[in-house]
């Protein structure tokens, strides 16, 4: 059933990472199998059987050609520096080559003890593989570069967190799970070598183009191809409300990819101060710094290339703080396209990112929620009769009617029909998102056994920017008594 393992990072030098065989589990039952996905990467669905995927997905046996290993790594955690991380419950099984060719990683998460575990059981509770599965596949859905969910499998045993709770294990899928914090594991041991052989595969798998330049200026070009993703990817998730919550350079993909779903949430009622990771004590990581956020962990991936940039130290600080000095203006522009998106505006013009900024002081000042206005803004350049239910959200309208003026008058300059216009803002402002207390409901029935809120939650959330007829309960913000203000870590 599986396809065919290249084992690629296993062939890197044994100090990337541990040999590991999963820790077998109790009782393993495969409870979601993303079919799609699978049959993208190569997955004989014909010879499909639930009882060997559930083996197999939960670590229980390793499947045909894999060589499962811990990867190293290294990491900022909310500042701080670790030098010494690591995969402390998951296995990277191997590289698959799918069918557009693309090489992926298949990575289990949550099968024991590892090298890596400091102390810890290796384990996960079941709560976080789901919440990890919706959120990475509707990101997916959003358009937005992330690690993608293959399945999940309860372990027939309890997992003790803040409490005993039910196990479970999630395969992953990206198309590296490389990070920041790898490149610095090597370079605090002063590994320049590894670093460079890191640096090599990376380019290699990610960025073959740049393979072809001079030494310094490969690798001064890899900054800039990371760095270019991140300013994409981060604008990206402003743009639907997504708060990471521990955007630590561990989990920091150099892919460009969503990594690491631990206390993520999406934002309600519109605040750049919104946080909701319970260990976010100092909001570190609030909605609105995520930007400045990935800026900092790019200066720290960058440290980590400086001797191949440049054998001269001084000169390789002043071209790689160049590049990073570079990232307030790329994200600008990525952020711009977005927003110019989501109000409907094709054509540039110099006032656009100031008509957005005062849309988002609007929705602030109006505590309305982030993901419904934007919609509901596609129904009034339709249609003037829609601003009552648009208004409906706000607790305070005065700015909303000043800026909606100007947002009228910018529209007429499109040239375009307003049917086209709220068509294209359908396209990408989506009527569906995980929202919070959707998915703890889904996650308190399936601690209980009951999978069906999961699974028709992960239907709607497949199709986020079509209207679902009988499914508008999803689309609603949280009522007083269902607001979720804290996520925790559990993966």
């Amino acid at each position: 059933m599986f396809p065919a393992f290249s084992l690629r990072y296993a062939r890197l030098p044994e100090r990337f990472f541990e040999r590991f065989d999963p820790v077998p589990v109790k009782a393993p039952e495969l409870v979601a199998f993303n079919r799609p996905l699978a049959e993208e990467l190569g997955f004989d669905l014909e010879a499909f059987d639930a009882g060997q995927a559930a083996a197999w997905f939960s670590g229980n046996s390793v499947p045909p050609g894999a060589e499962p290993l811990a990867m190293a790594y290294a990491g900022h955690q909310f500042g701080n520096f670790v030098p010494r991380l690591g995969d402390g419950r998951a296995v990277l099984l191997g590289e698959v080559t799918d069918r557009h060719g693309r090489l992926r990683d298949l990575h289990l998460k949550g099968a024991g003890r590892t090298p890596f575990s400091r102390g810890g059981d290796g384990r996960a509770p079941l709560g976080p593989v789901l919440r990890e599965y919706l959120v990475s596949e509707a990101m997916h859905a959003l358009g937005i570069p992330t690690t993608r969910a293959l399945a999940a499998v309860t372990t027939g045993e309890r997992v003790v967190r803040r409490v005993p709770e039910p196990g479970g294990v999630v395969t992953r899928v990206a198309s590296s799970h490389i990070r920041v914090g790898t490149f610095q594991y090597f370079a605090a041991r002063g590994d320049i070598e590894g670093v460079r052989e890191l640096a090599d595969h990376v380019i290699e798998r990610h960025f073959p183009d740049l393979s072809e330049r001079p030494e310094g200026e490969r690798y001064l070009g890899l900054l800039e191809a990371v760095q270019a993703r991140q300013a994409a990817l981060v604008a990206r998730w402003m743009g639907v409300g997504f708060i990471h919550g521990v955007m630590n350079t561990d989990n920091t993909a150099v892919s460009g990819e969503t990594i690491d779903f631990g206390p993520c949430a999406f934002m309600e009622a519109y605040d750049p101060r919104t946080v909701f990771s319970s260990i976010d004590e100092g909001r570190r990581y609030a909605y609105g710094n995520q930007p400045g956020i990935i800026q900092w962990n790019l200066a720290r991936f960058a440290e980590t290339l400086l001797p191949l940039i440049d054998t001269e130290q001084e000169r390789a600080v002043e071209r790689a703080t160049k590049v990073i000095e570079a990232y307030p203006d790329q994200y600008g522009a990525e952020w711009l396209a977005v927003m110019r998106a989501k109000l409907g505006l094709a054509k540039h013009e110099e006032g656009d990112s100031e008509l957005a900024d005062s849309l988002l002081e609007a929705l602030q000042a109006g505590r309305a929620d982030f993901t419904l206005s934007f919609r509901l803004l596609a129904d009034v350049a339709e249609s003037t009769e829609a601003r009552s239910a648009l208004f409906e959200l706000f607790e305070r309208s005065e700015p909303l009617e000043a800026w909606l003026e100007q947002w009228q008058a910018r529209l007429v300059r499109e040239d375009a029909e307003p049917p086209s216009i709220a068509a294209r803002m359908r396209a990408v402002n989506p009527l569906y998102i995980p929202r919070n207390h959707k998915v703890e409901e889904a996650l308190s029935a399936a601690y209980e056994g009951d999978f069906a809120p999961f699974e028709a939650l992960r239907e709607v959330l497949a199709r986020p920017f079509e209207e679902q007829p009988g499914r508008e309960s999803y689309t609603l913000p949280a009522e007083p008594s269902e607001q979720v203000f804290r996520t925790f870590c559990g993966t």
